[in-house]
């Protein structure tokens, strides 16, 4: 989180300029005066509550830091933070358990602002065959699995676009969040060994999207991921958690997904 001992002002300043927003751009979405915004980026001017609510609105700033901002004026923390068991999120991890379940034979899994492994489907666990134990241990992270040279990266047919897909989308993360766990995952991804350069492009993979393909013994699976996440979440651990969702890119990886889907049932059946 952003340091609490700054100003407001300083605060409201720094997420501007990482939303690439002048004075006068903020002024005009919060529809106030470019002289009151400078003033209250200045410290001259004290803004309410509902004005510091309304500024972080304009400028996205995620509800953790939206704390922050609110502390560093003297009010109360506003946005609450749970663990997903919560009986207050009861029907948020319902929605959750029924969407993972439904995604099946499909791999789906959940994870938190920075990756670690919340929630996932039965799909899943055969995908990680190999991984090396250690990675599995505690609270996986998702990205460390796929990259790390002792996780799915030897498996993963297309490692080149992949990973500098996954960093690419870390690095809009940490641009959105400023999260500096994220800014360190980043950095400890680089530091791996480095795979092929990429040599093929999106319309390589159809112009569609470029999709996650993963050796599973002598099988090529292939997928083509999407993301979910809670509309208007007020609470902090449902605005960062993402659903990942994994489609089969081809027939080939279909029926592979369904047979394998099929065996664990008849083994489930059979105990």
């Amino acid at each position: 989180m952003t340091p609490a001992f700054k100003h407001v002002g300083e605060h409201l300043r720094i997420w501007r300029t990482r939303r690439r927003m002048s004075q006068m751009d903020l002024a005009l979405e919060a529809d106030v005066s470019t002289r009151h915004l400078s003033f209250v980026e200045t410290g001259r001017a004290q803004p309410s509550r509902e004005m510091l609510l309304h500024l972080a609105e304009q400028l996205d700033i995620p509800l953790r830091e939206r704390n922050v901002v609110l502390v560093a004026a003297g009010y109360a923390p506003m946005f609450p933070e749970r663990r997903l068991d919560d009986p207050h999120l009861t029907a948020a991890r319902r929605a959750v358990d029924v969407i993972l379940k439904a995604h099946e034979p499909y791999p789906a899994l959940v994870v938190d602002l920075r990756w670690n492994l919340v929630a996932a489907n039965a799909a899943v666990e055969p995908l990680l065959a190999g991984v090396a134990p250690e990675l599995l241990a505690g609270q996986p992270n998702v990205m460390r699995l796929s990259l790390h040279p002792d996780g799915l990266a030897p498996r993963i047919a297309n490692l080149g676009e992949w990973r500098a897909h996954a960093l690419e989308r870390l690095r809009r993360q940490v641009e959105l969040t400023a999260d500096p766990g994220l800014a360190d995952l980043i950095e400890e991804i680089r530091s791996y060994p480095q795979p092929p350069a990429p040599d093929r492009r999106p319309e390589d993979y159809g112009d569609v999207a470029i999709p996650f393909q993963l050796m599973a013994g002598d099988t090529l699976l292939s997928f083509l991921g999407t993301t979910t996440v809670f509309g208007t979440p007020v609470d902090i651990t449902l605005s960062e958690l993402t659903l990942e969702t994994f489609f089969p890119a081809d027939a080939a990886t279909a029926d592979a997904l369904r047979a394998a889907h099929d065996a664990r049932l008849s083994a489930a059946g059979a105990l």
